[in-house]
């Protein structure tokens, strides 16, 4: 997981700027916490030497984001950056979150692009696709179209209505495919260590985030028949000595650990602690799942389906059958 020696503070006259862009979806996402029906997200470029590097974020308001206050962090260091701020000094002058991760990749992308070395890793990911809240049905016709499309993991969102129902549907209408849930920190203590049982039964593979990330001390106090993975309570490294007990995997985003420095170090140190990953996304174009590859080679789930869920992608890569495609 070593990353290649920063370069672009070698370079003198170059130039950084950054800007807002809103993406339609094909149609709206729906979570616990609403519905959203575009992607608004943040770019960083980055030019020096005839290269340029981009980086995209999306600022996530449960994280106290919008598209103004990213840009206001970001603009404060831009006048550092085209004085040849490291990827290193980076992590100080900024705090984890969308603005850094946006600015990282973006120098993450020039170095890259300088160096003139072929990208690495996978020619191809396998991703997880998302299952919006919907009724019963609804949730059951969509995994079987999932399922024909030769998608074999399915993601269900699900807030704290129906959920036995909803599971059952999607696992009627999909029996093959294995199965994970995401609660957006939705449910409640009382009854979850039963409805993990149930969901067990039902084969589902794992449970993310099902309590607020503030109030998840109860999870270290039963035993967990199905994995429980970390979102909204894991965004870095210092966040690890709380989860030990709780959680028993973690989803690594590059808008939380405030780009792929962090991810990567985070991944180690997680790893060597015992924590098996998922690597995740928000909504997002394929820039962002680019900047996200390296890590997808260490993750158990891979839930890289943010660009399907728009209407139409920036630079993008091949989803298909189950799988992303590096294009």
């Amino acid at each position: 997981m070593s990353e290649a020696r920063p370069s672009f503070e070698a370079h003198a006259n170059f130039e950084a700027r950054c800007y807002a862009e809103s993406w339609p979806l094909r149609t709206a996402f729906v979570i616990s916490r609403g519905a959203r029906t575009e992607a608004r997200v943040v770019v960083v470029e980055v030019s020096a030497a005839g290269f340029t590097g981009i980086g995209e974020c999306t600022p996530y308001p449960r994280y106290g984001e919008s598209v103004e206050s990213v840009i206001a962090e970001i603009s404060s260091v831009l006048p550092a950056l085209r004085e040849g701020l490291t990827r290193e000094q980076l992590q100080h002058a900024l705090p984890a979150g969308a603005a850094r991760n946006a600015v990282d990749c973006a120098l993450a992308d020039w170095e890259r692009r300088q160096s003139g070395i072929a990208d690495s890793g996978p020619e191809w990911l396998p991703t997880v696709q998302t299952l919006v809240i919907a009724d019963p049905d609804a949730m059951g016709e969509a995994a079987r179209a999932a399922a024909d499309r030769g998608v074999t993991v399915l993601k269900l969102k699900l807030d704290r209505q129906q959920v036995l129902e909803r599971v059952a549907a999607v696992r009627a209408a999909a029996p093959e495919c294995q199965l994970v849930i995401d609660a957006n920190e939705a449910w409640a203590w009382e009854g979850l260590p039963a409805l993990c049982e149930a969901l067990a039964e039902q084969g589902v593979a794992m449970l993310e985030q099902p309590l607020p990330a503030g109030e998840d001390e109860p999870l270290a106090s039963f035993p967990h028949p199905l994995p429980i993975c970390a979102d909204e309570s894991c965004h870095t490294r210092a966040d690890l000595p709380r989860l030990a007990g709780r959680y028993d995997m973690l989803n690594i985003k590059l808008d939380k650990t405030g780009g792929i420095r962090e991810a990567l170090a985070l991944a180690e140190t997680a790893k060597a602690q015992g924590f098996e990953l998922m690597l995740g996304c928000m909504l997002c174009t394929s820039r962002a799942i680019r900047a996200a590859w390296p890590l997808g080679q260490f993750a158990r789930f891979v839930d890289l389906d943010g660009p399907t869920w728009l209407a139409k992608d920036a630079d993008p890569l091949r989803f298909e059958g189950g799988r992303v495609y590096w294009t």
